[in-house]
């Protein structure tokens, strides 16, 4: 703690950086254009694209459904699984305990 009392000038560590140079000009013209709101990153949208479309029309399937969008294959509700699953939810419902999965195997035990 000897430094406490003594008044020590130091020194900027690294390489002294030139103002005037073409690299810290363009970085203080990208620093002003992104103060101003101006300053563009990556590629640009193209409004009449197929995607843009695409996009636009299932937000307004969102908003219409109140923020749902149906993904993927519709269920047919005739096929046996939807009908055996539709048993079940009934069973279940009503309050019939189901056991789920592959039942176990039998096993015999052999005397000897």
């Amino acid at each position: 703690m000897k430094n406490e009392n003594q008044n020590i000038e130091t020194k900027q560590l690294g390489r002294p950086v030139n103002p005037n140079s073409v690299r810290q000009q363009r970085l203080a013209e990208l620093e002003a254009k992104r103060n101003n709101g101006e300053l563009k990153r990556g590629r640009p949208v193209n409004g009449t694209s197929v995607r843009q479309a695409r996009l636009a029309e299932l937000a307004a399937k969102a908003e219409a459904n109140g923020g749902l969008i149906k993904r993927g294959r519709p269920s047919n509700g005739e096929s046996e699984r939807q009908k055996r699953l539709a048993k079940i939810a009934e069973k279940v419902a009503s309050g019939i305990v189901i056991k789920r999965g592959r039942p176990a195997m039998v096993k015999v035990e052999v005397s000897k």
